[in-house]
């Protein structure tokens, strides 16, 4: 079979049959397919679409593309339950989701990705940490889930290779806003994952990949339809994402805040109800409990205890990392040598936060191409929220910076991305609706 051929059908807009798309992803994992030829594929996808049941064989083959955990052998005395999210600015919901979870019964083996566009990747802030190994062998991976109930990693090798390849070439080929190809990137790696279940938290809003609601509520279905083909129960949770989430974006910035948020020192409103929720449908969906309230509350308590924390400690040594590291955070991370606070006047009315993504690459802090090195100091703090009065005391925001350079040009973005007014506006509800699975 030549991949031109493949190519073809798909740049006609015709449909892909299951040996070309099992041909595809076969010269993805073993890269016999060079990237040119795969880029031209993923933008022909992304002009003209795929239907669900390409989709699905997409998922599946893609799963199947390398190795498949199976923790039935495991005696685990919980249900294996995930998150994953759509991606957004700010989101660190995974670091301080996967411990809470662990805290109520439940067993998060989380396979993250790396930054994706305009959003930063769970994997890069993990290697935030100092000594973190975010790429374990599987008998470390399953032992660190066993023992201590979560462990956040990034894609391995051996993991879905055929996805990890798409994705750092999707990555940087402006193909990542196919709903098609995010569905089977994100499904691909958590059915290999040997999930029981699976809550999605899709993005609305300005910062979201689809950038219109109707698209976005589109994605949602294709994930739930798509997961549901292949065996995966599945739940989505709409969130909003038309402001950064939490206080701050950027690896290491994101990393500390997460430590405060588990020693309970802080908890950013937004970030915390998003949290949450989340949590509290991992806990219904996977049937440790029948009331969201409670589950909830029970969420909640698993913070205010002490013992998310707890768990978060010994996954962060358990996998290399500093066993003091939730205490000591701030002595282990790295810091920017540059930190200028961004002023404006008025009350801050809307914000483009793809925009605010593409500062901080334009910082250091994402990648322009496949394999770039990141700078995990940089980014933004103190980031003020929708509605905030902003003056002479109040910044808009804190910049992180390599350079007075970087930090300016940053500025320039931030303060085009943001717009103020005269009077606060109307508050925006965080989560936006629950679409459950079939």
């Amino acid at each position: 079979m030549l991949f031109t051929d493949v190519i073809r059908t798909k740049r006609d807009g015709g449909e892909l049959s299951d040996e070309q798309i099992r041909f595809f992803v076969n010269g993805l994992a073993d890269e016999s397919i060079p990237a040119e030829q795969v880029s031209s594929l993923a933008m022909a996808i992304l002009l003209n679409s795929m239907t669900f049941d390409e989709t699905a064989k997409l998922t599946i083959a893609m799963s199947e593309s390398g190795t498949v955990l199976d923790w039935s052998d495991a005696g685990l005395d919980g249900p294996v339950v995930d998150k994953h999210s759509t991606g957004g600015v700010g989101d660190k919901v995974s670091f301080l989701l996967a411990p809470i979870a662990a805290a109520c019964g439940c067993y998060v083996p989380m396979i993250s990705g790396r930054g994706l566009g305009h959003t930063g990747g769970t994997t890069d802030k993990a290697e935030s940490i100092p000594g973190y190994n975010t790429a374990p062998d599987f008998k470390t991976f399953r032992r660190v889930v066993k023992t201590v109930g979560c462990a956040v990693i990034g894609q391995t090798s051996d993991l879905a290779p055929a996805d990890r390849r798409f994705y750092a070439i999707r990555d940087v080929t402006a193909t990542v806003e196919s709903l098609h190809l995010i569905t089977a990137s994100i499904l691909s790696k958590k059915i290999a994952a040997g999930l029981d279940a699976l809550v999605m938290d899709v993005k609305v809003g300005s910062g979201a990949f689809m950038p219109t609601d109707e698209q976005t509520l589109e994605m949602a279905k294709s994930i739930i339809a798509t997961a549901a083909k292949a065996g995966l129960k599945t739940s989505v949770v709409l969130t909003d994402m038309n402001e950064v989430l939490g206080t701050t974006a950027g690896n290491a910035l994101e990393i500390e805040e997460s430590m405060a948020y588990l020693r309970d020192d802080h908890r950013d409103a937004r970030l915390d109800e998003v949290v949450l929720a989340l949590c509290a449908e991992m806990l219904v969906i996977s049937g440790l409990e029948s009331s969201v309230d409670v589950a909830i509350s029970r969420c909640d308590a698993a913070v205010t205890s002490g013992r998310a924390a707890e768990i978060f400690g010994k996954m962060c040594a358990a996998l290399g990392g500093p066993v003091d590291f939730v205490d000591n955070s701030g002595k282990y991370l790295a810091r920017a040598p540059v930190i200028v606070p961004i002023h404006a006047t008025g009350y801050l009315t809307n914000v483009d936060v793809r925009a605010v993504g593409n500062a901080i690459i334009e910082l250091g802090g994402g990648r322009r191409k496949v394999g770039e090195s990141l700078d995990l100091s940089v980014g933004l703090s103190d980031v003020a929220p929708i509605g905030t009065l902003l003056d002479g005391q109040r910044p808009l925001a804190v910049i992180h910076a390599a350079s007075q350079e970087d930090a300016a040009r940053a500025e320039e973005l931030l303060l085009s991305a943001c717009k103020t007014g005269d009077s606060a506006p109307a508050s925006r509800a965080v989560i936006d609706g629950k679409i459950p699975g079939p």
